[in-house]
């Protein structure tokens, strides 16, 4: 289903196995998604960006089929470079893999602190990998998007069940 109100964004919403997943996206960029939860969408009708929308649909159809593991979906910009760091950081991380607050901290000269507020704020769950971001002791942690750390437990799992599989 896609949609868009008047001067505003598209937007697009599929059922994946982790829940509802809603993207919101402009002809330029995507600018936000949401999983899961009560995802409510305007209703008006309009097709600007529905291309893109189509793309972020398609790409995620891979993802969950085990035939992608990095996105090339364009993201709307970070507000600052801090910010930029910051979403470099938790994107770094490779598919299958996980990485600590404290290591990506070590490796990008910032604060575990300051990595958590990034996770608990990143508007591009899965495309931005902060799924992937984990306590130093193991802990899988908390996840800001859909059920929370039950969905960060799937994505885990899923990722490592299926990499050295996919070809994308």
């Amino acid at each position: 289903m896609h949609r868009r109100i008047a001067d505003s964004p598209s937007w697009g919403s599929w059922q994946s196995p982790i829940g509802k997943i809603l993207v919101t996206a402009n002809d330029e960029c995507l600018l936000s998604l949401s999983i899961g939860g009560d995802i409510a969408a305007p209703t008006s009708d309009h097709h600007s960006g529905i291309t893109l929308i189509n793309e972020t649909i398609r790409q995620f159809n891979q993802y969950f089929a085990g035939e992608r593991q990095v996105f090339d979906l364009p993201l709307a910009r970070v507000k600052s470079p801090r910010g930029q760091v910051l979403r470099d950081a938790i994107a770094s991380i490779s598919y299958g893999e996980t990485a600590s607050y404290g290591q990506l901290a070590r490796q990008f000269d910032t604060g575990p602190r300051a990595i958590g507020s990034a996770c608990s704020r990143n508007p591009f769950p899965i495309i931005i990998p902060c799924h992937r971001v984990i306590a130093a002791n193991g802990v899988i942690g908390h996840y800001s998007a859909g059920e929370g750390t039950a969905t960060k437990q799937w994505l885990l799992h899923f990722e490592s069940s299926q990499r050295g599989r996919i070809m994308s």
